[in-house]
């Protein structure tokens, strides 16, 4: 007889948990429960890339520091910039004691227009 009761009882829990498992299973899969699972996935996958985004950022600020260190740009120069220079780009002239012209190719087949499509 107690084997009968031991059987039963067994029997009937596993049944409980079973019927516990399908209907959280079943919660779950109801629209609403998956709409409110992509949210949240929507939200922590957009603090993951917010997170990256901001390390690339210091990085970038990193690298950049460094490079300006290696180069000099980060130093305050002491004297003011030099005075800009103009270059004549069409026409003869001199310009600094030199006597060169600038010359075209006539019969060229490089079209200087880059707006040109063909």
């Amino acid at each position: 007889m107690f084997r009968r009761t031991f059987w039963f009882t067994a029997g009937a829990a596993a049944g409980v948990w079973a019927t516990t498992k399908v209907n959280r299973k079943l919660r779950q899969l109801t629209p609403e429960s998956l709409a409110a699972q992509a949210a949240n996935k929507a939200i922590d996958a957009g603090h993951r890339l917010k997170e990256f985004a901001l390390d690339v950022r210091d990085g970038m600020a990193q690298r950049e520091a460094e490079l300006g260190e290696v180069l000099g740009l980060n130093g305050h120069p002491d004297s003011e910039l030099p005075t800009q220079r103009r270059i004549r780009a069409i026409g003869g002239g001199e310009q600094s004691g030199d006597n060169k012209q600038i010359k075209y190719i006539d019969n060229t087949t490089y079209s200087y227009n880059r707006n040109e499509d063909h």
